[in-house]
């Protein structure tokens, strides 16, 4: 579990390529500080787990499914990541639940700047549409953020300097492509109330209870 606050910006250092896996290493210093072999790390907002490191580096294997699910696959040597450690159950959650399984790939289409503001239209598939609400929370690149604005393409976000300067989402332009992971909540909402409006009549009975051998 992470909570969508950058910790620092890696470099990609290295990538061994598979037809349809990779594995990365990926330089970085503040996430090495307490790292051990089986830990989580959010790269780009991509749970993964590190496989080897020293003090400086650390690798990472990109499985088959991750590798075509994500934009991953898009990044080369010298590229920069976002990098988030899982989040320690005595830390503060200054972000909002976030898992590190991304539900799409986003385009930007449009990108503004107003003030100290840069505004970002993200296209993605419609079919997690639904999972958007004005003011909610989303996950860009592994980056905690609050829905700007829902349109029928997708939805807006809003950098503040801080997240500009600190993220990789400062260096993105149109066309480019990043991670999005919808909030969890919206998901298991979206699930409970598909089940109850495909669910049969009838609901839980005594009858049934008895049937299943709950009874006697």
């Amino acid at each position: 579990m992470f909570t969508g606050i950058v910790e620092e910006v890696g470099t990609i250092h290295a990538i061994k390529k598979g037809s349809s896996s990779m594995q990365l290493l990926i330089t970085c210093g503040l996430v090495l500080s307490d790292v051990t072999k089986g830990d989580s790390i959010s790269v780009n907002g991509v749970c993964l787990t590190v496989s080897e490191f020293s003090t400086t580096q650390f690798a990472a294997d990109v499985m088959p499914e991750t590798f075509k699910a994500t934009t991953l696959f898009t990044l080369k040597s010298g590229s920069q990541v976002n990098l988030e450690r899982a989040m320690a159950a005595n830390g503060r959650f200054g972000g909002h639940f976030v898992t590190g399984h991304v539900d799409c790939i986003g385009e930007i289409i449009a990108v503004r700047y107003v003030e100290n503001a840069i505004y970002m239209d993200i296209q993605i598939d419609s079919a997690f549409q639904s999972h958007l609400v004005p003011k909610g929370s989303i996950t860009v690149d592994g980056t905690s953020l609050t829905v700007f604005d829902v349109s029928e393409q997708g939805f807006t976000i809003s950098l503040i300097p801080v997240t500009q300067a600190d993220s990789v989402l400062g260096q993105k332009r149109v066309g480019d492509y990043v991670n999005v992971e919808c909030d969890i909540l919206a998901k298991y909402l979206e699930r409970i109330v598909s089940r109850k409006e495909t669910k049969p009549p009838g609901g839980l009975t005594m009858d049934v209870l008895a049937k299943s051998g709950f009874l006697e």
